[in-house]
């Protein structure tokens, strides 16, 4: 793939030598993660091809939008309205935070004690490998922790930053807070795209973003099956996935691979035997190509049947009430909407304890893992509470805390393997 896309990635200044190394080594851990999995479906034939041209032909997609005029917005976070981004005629991206890169540039700007993401979406910035971060002419972040806040006012130094401001609690108050933010969010847009949004396109973005999370929750649906008829391998890439792909074409694809899910469970195959331990994930957002955890889990001979995160459930429970007839209803529904976001950035957040506990039960998962990434103080708090929780409702919990490096992954098998083993 390097080759053919050189050219582009020089346009983008990018560091092509460290660019085609990483490219390299990530090839070779999708396919020791992913490729040697038995039993795959037919539909993951598009999770491959999407992987490996995140960087190619995904890009190429963005440089032709923005030869049309559109702009590339890029995000890090579930808080941002992406129906906003759509109604407005942008494209909306995630960016490179998943991978262990830059680390060292990342820490002339940020203290060494900060969590893995942040340093590596600063660390992809720094060291010129991340193709979606140059694409984009705003990136918007947001105040979900102390450490994303002030890193925001370093990276808005090398990037065109855009910051919204999440309430903490979700008192009245709070939510005339989210509102001005959501109001003043559609401003910008409307000022980058020289786009009014209008009823019909807040409306035509709304359906197209409920209808990729509804795909979502059919894919979670189905894997309360036993035996479980996908892997939460290549569950944890589809969600991850949607943040980079293009909403229709994702959702179109997502509804392929879950007929063909429908028919596996029908069948009564799975990637797993019945029987086999189920373990939800829970806590921090995994960000491509953060396999390491659920990899490690599944390595024991259990099965991920559902992830409780950023990148998994918070995303996609709930919808946006299509009733609105004007852009002022529709924006109310979008604020009601991202206000149930169970996020550990909020104080008290007693309803992601009761849906962690609620989605263990419905995905039939004989215990949960939860997963911090180290110094993430909002999800580590709160895996005390968690604990707590389920131990209340007598399901099994094992908290871990690691980063993006591997070098503890025998310690997590180790650990993981033995709570495993208490499952049976």
């Amino acid at each position: 793939m390097a080759a053919s896309y050189n050219e582009m990635w020089e346009k983008l200044d990018l560091d092509l030598d460290a660019h085609n190394a990483l490219l390299e080594v990530l090839g070779k851990f999708y396919g020791d993660i992913y490729m040697s999995q038995q039993g795959r479906l037919k539909g993951a034939e598009y999770l491959d091809f999407v992987l490996s041209e995140v960087h190619g032909l995904r890009i190429k997609e963005l440089q032709d939008e923005k030869a049309k005029g559109k702009k590339i917005v890029g995000t890090f976070c579930v808080f941002v309205p992406e129906e906003l981004t759509l109604a407005a005629d942008a494209v909306h991206v995630g960016l490179c935070s998943g991978a262990d890169a830059g680390r060292e540039q990342a820490e002339t700007m940020v203290p060494r004690n900060t969590c893995a993401l942040i340093k590596s979406f600063i660390g992809f910035k720094l060291a010129k490998l991340c193709p979606f971060t140059e694409s984009c002419d705003m990136i918007v972040g947001e105040t979900t922790c102390d450490g994303k806040k002030k890193a925001y006012e370093a990276f808005g130094k090398v990037a065109p930053m855009y910051v919204m401001e999440v309430p903490q609690q979700k008192r009245s108050s709070d939510r005339e807070l989210w509102r001005a933010e959501v109001w003043r969010y559609k401003e910008a847009l409307e000022r980058l795209t020289g786009r009014k949004i209008t009823t019909e396109k807040l409306r035509e973005a709304i359906r197209t973003v409920n209808a990729k999370r509804r795909v979502l929750q059919r894919l979670n649906a189905l894997r309360a099956a036993d035996p479980a008829p996908i892997s939460g391998r290549d569950a944890l890439l589809i969600n991850q996935i949607s943040f980079y792909d293009d909403p229709v074409r994702f959702t179109a694809k997502m509804n392929e691979l879950c007929d063909e899910l429908e028919a596996r469970v029908a069948a009564g195959e799975g990637v797993a035997p019945k029987g086999a331990p189920r373990l939800l994930l829970s806590g921090c957002p995994m960000a491509v190509p953060n396999w390491k955890v659920p990899y490690v889990a599944e390595s024991t001979g259990a099965v991920v049947v559902g992830e409780e995160s950023c990148i998994g459930t918070r995303n996609s429970r709930d919808l946006v009430d299509e009733s609105g007839e004007t852009v002022n209803d529709m924006i109310e529904a979008l604020v009601d909407r991202y206000l149930r976001i169970d996020c550990a950035c909020f104080t008290p957040n007693d309803e992601r304890l009761d849906n962690i506990a609620a989605e263990a039960k419905a995905a039939h998962a004989d215990g949960v893992l939860h997963y911090s990434l180290l110094f993430c103080q909002p999800y580590t708090h709160e895996a005390f509470k968690v604990a707590k929780k389920l131990s209340d409702e007598k399901i099994p919990m094992l908290a871990v805390e690691t980063d993006y490096s591997m070098d503890d992954v025998e310690q997590l098998k180790t650990r993981i393997g033995a709570f495993v083993e208490t499952l049976d």
